[in-house]
């Protein structure tokens, strides 16, 4: 049956070559966009998961509004009529009760490691230099369990070398240089309230983000609470998961118990997570239309193989082969055109992703350590890529290959004569 098939298709050479280069052309691109917009989607994905806690606690936030004011002073059967409405918030500015935090997590099986931290708004200063900013203090024998921001430091720099205190720091990139000044150095920081307190710099970070890079520093807890005179005040913890993909569930289970403000990575990050389903959407849809029209392809040119064969059929069914039998040779030739459209167009994307991955397009982290094009080759999406071809050319044959296994003898006979 295979044999007849292969006959088929190499009757015609040309049609059957430009259907094939259809379901390569599809497959490629597919290969190729996936792997480029995914090789981004994975990059940014980590520096979010394993950057930044999974889980973060936070001082509580509250808004006030119409509604929260009636039901504290008012029945319900009470109406009130308000010239302006009450607004405004109701916020914290710290975790109110963290021992109870610490307590659950050192309590829990999915907790990997958390991070203590107080965040402050400040002013560095160097010379006439002036800049805000802000500076993260924690504990730095648990933050870096919690986050990668080590990983980030110029080589031969310790995040550890903060130390529980000492008023030493570490710097963005962008923020080192904009105050002009480097490692060794030192640099005052000045909160709103008039505080202010000279720290080392003792290194620096480029996470390659210039949000990130140009406005913050990390430093020692202990410092940044006695710089802003409150003692044992912490803003936030930062939790790392176990499994990641707990993040949401566990997200939803806390606030169940506690005022402060709890946010998943995926809540926190779910513009950025909007534009890579958008991405996905299209790539989905561009790709897809090309094996489309390669499906159409295949579907014409068995249609038309299955009118032009007519007396071969005949032939064969006089033969004494079955409609099955029928079926199958021209099913075959659908399979065949996927099968081998499939493995060449994911050998080219393959190979199209590997040029890509050699292009220079930018500098910095935020392009890999190498400033090349970040490229995914992930194993399922050429999976994917081949089962696109494989179905679609599936698919498509199935209807030709059913008509003619229909076809007979006399009923050809008849209808050469019509």
């Amino acid at each position: 049956m295979i044999f007849l098939s292969l006959k088929h298709l190499t009757a015609r050479k040309k049609q059957t070559l430009l259907i094939l280069l259809g379901i390569v052309l599809g497959t490629t691109a597919y290969v190729a966009i996936s792997g480029m917009m995914l090789g981004f989607q994975d990059y940014i994905i980590d520096r979010l998961i394993n950057n930044e806690a999974h889980v973060r606690i936070s001082a509580r936030e509250e808004i006030i509004t119409r509604k929260d004011i009636e039901e504290l002073f008012y029945k319900k059967n009470i109406h009130s009529f308000w010239k302006v409405p009450p607004s405004g918030r109701r916020d914290s500015l710290s975790i109110e009760n963290p021992k109870l935090w610490f307590d659950k997590f050192d309590k829990s099986n999915d907790i990997y490691a958390y991070s203590p931290q107080l965040t402050a708004q400040v002013i560095f200063k160097r010379g006439d230099t002036e800049i805000t900013g802000k500076v993260i203090g924690s504990k730095p024998s648990q933050e870096i369990r919690v986050s990668n921001i080590s990983n980030y430091m110029e080589p031969g720099q310790k995040f550890s070398d903060l130390g529980d205190t000492g008023n030493r720091i570490i710097l963005g990139a962008g923020l080192l240089g904009r105050l002009g000044a480097r490692v060794s150095e030192s640099v005052i920081v000045s909160t709103g309230a008039g505080r202010s307190s000279p720290f080392k710099i003792i290194g620096s970070f480029n996470l390659g983000i210039a949000a990130i890079d140009n406005t913050q520093a990390f430093a020692s807890l202990i410092d940044i609470q006695k710089l802003q005179g409150v003692a044992n005040r912490i803003s936030g913890i930062g939790v790392k998961l176990i499994d990641v993909n707990k993040a949401q569930g566990l997200s939803e289970f806390w606030r169940e118990f506690s005022r402060d403000k709890v946010e998943s990575w995926e809540e926190a990050n779910s513009a950025t997570l909007s534009v890579f389903t958008i991405q996905n959407i299209t790539r989905n849809f561009m790709t897809i239309s090309i094996v489309v029209v390669a499906a159409f392809g295949i579907y014409n040119i068995l249609s038309i193989l299955v009118t032009q064969k007519k007396k071969e059929i005949a032939i064969l069914r006089a033969l004494g082969f079955e409609s099955f039998q029928i079926l199958e040779i021209f099913l075959y030739q659908g399979l065949i055109l996927g099968i081998i459209g499939g493995i060449i167009g994911v050998c080219l994307g393959y190979g199209v992703c590997l040029f890509m991955s050699t292009l220079s397009v930018g500098s910095g982290r935020m392009m890999g350590s190498t400033g090349k094009m970040l490229v995914s080759f992930e194993t399922p999406i050429y999976l994917k890529a081949f089962s696109i071809a494989f179905i679609s050319a599936l698919v498509s044959s199935i209807i030709p290959a059913y008509g003619a296994s229909k076809l007979t003898p006399i009923g050809i006979i008849r209808s050469e004569a019509d």
